[in-house]
């Protein structure tokens, strides 16, 4: 009987033992797999370290922010004064069809009337950046949470290309008719027709009739994306564009 009481006695320390090293084992375990995980990563990286959990609420809500933000940052830049018109990474130019136009004109001395045309075509992309913010930001609306993770994620523009593939087709849609409101307001179809019927006039030339709205309906979307991309940029680098608290939570200093 004594020796069956040493034997249970030893039986149960081995196993008090074993119990006591597979906890800490599953303690290591885990935390190692938290440290490491993809989620614990982005977390630590999009918020300095300074945070244990970011809900998918949140993510999603600082990025739609954020794009809102470069929306109307963006336009307000672009509709103003000279906005398209003195930024050569976006100022309209004729279409490509109607270059062989610039070029006739201007050696028959009517190099004036291709300079209204061009003038008249960034000052309605101008006057059309107004109008522009609330489609972007009705379309920003329906971006989905996966859609938000995976953009924050991206690289610096990846949520503009992202609203660029989604949107482009609804929002040329929507914006063509402010497009149009705004060529006949500068009188952007006037010139254009002058410049058409000039050249049209020219004997052994090829009769052109682009489509104008369409190519600065384009041409101005093209222009919106690119500025919303500068401003999404600046708010990923730069820790002085966030000007709010929960961009600040989501885009944290890297």
């Amino acid at each position: 009987m004594k020796r069956f009481v040493v034997l249970f006695s030893a039986a149960i320390a081995v196993c008090g033992t074993s119990h006591a090293q597979l906890g800490k084992f599953l303690k290591k375990d885990t935390s190692s797999t938290s440290k490491s995980s993809g989620l614990g990563s982005l977390i630590k990286s999009v918020a300095g370290g300074s945070k244990d959990t970011m809900s998918t609420n949140t993510v999603a809500a600082g990025l739609k922010e954020a794009l809102s933000k470069g929306v109307q940052n963006g336009t307000a830049k672009l509709s103003a004064m000279d906005g398209f018109f003195k930024d050569a990474a976006i100022k309209i130019l004729l279409p490509p069809e109607a270059q062989k136009v610039e070029k006739t004109l201007r050696n028959v001395g009517m190099g004036s009337l291709v300079d209204s045309a061009i003038l008249s075509m960034n000052r309605a992309a101008e006057d059309a950046a107004k109008g522009a913010a609330p489609i972007f930001v009705n379309a920003i609306k329906d971006m989905s949470i996966q859609d938000a993770w995976g953009l924050l994620k991206g690289g610096d523009t990846s949520a503009t290309s992202y609203l660029r593939v989604k949107t482009t087709s609804p929002l040329t849609t929507a914006f063509k008719p402010v497009i149009e409101t705004s060529l006949a307001k500068v009188n952007a179809t006037k010139h254009w027709t002058s410049l058409i019927t000039a050249y049209n006039k020219i004997p052994l030339v090829s009769k052109i009739n682009p489509d104008l709205s369409a190519f600065v309906t384009e041409k101005a979307l093209g222009g919106i994306f690119y500025q919303v991309g500068q401003e999404e940029k600046s708010i990923r680098q730069d820790p002085l564009a966030r000007t709010t608290d929960l961009l600040k939570s989501v885009f944290g200093s890297k």
